[in-house]
């Protein structure tokens, strides 16, 4: 592969990624995966579900079903509001959103119900 065709890094999308042996490197944030091992990251996250059951998936609108405190901050995220364009994401908190008036925040799907479209 040449420098032009090399993906950019999944974990900084640094585009100064390089190739060692049969592996991607990135030379930002040290991280090395293998050629087409985004798909398969993507799918280590099995399968996410809300309160309720129902299968999420990106961009997926959820209403939280309990009031929520914000570490930090004496915001709290009221029930019933609504999320729109969450993002699944790995770890503790599995929904990445943006919340109006609150910003980014991580989520966790125990405390969301999807919205039927």
């Amino acid at each position: 592969m040449t420098d032009d065709t090399l993906p950019p890094c999944p974990e900084c999308a640094s585009a100064f990624t390089y190739q060692v042996d049969a592996l991607f490197t990135c030379p930002e944030c040290g991280h090395e995966w293998a050629p087409g091992g985004e798909s398969a990251e993507a799918g280590a996250l099995g399968v996410i579900r809300d309160a309720v059951g129902n299968v999420l998936a990106d961009g997926d609108t959820v209403t939280v079903i309990k009031d929520l405190k914000l570490k930090g901050s004496s915001q709290v995220v009221k029930v019933g509001t609504k999320v729109r364009g969450i993002r699944l994401v790995p770890g503790d908190h599995d929904i990445d959103c943006k919340l109006p008036g609150v910003g980014q925040i991580g989520l966790k799907s125990q405390f969301v119900k999807k919205v039927q479209d």
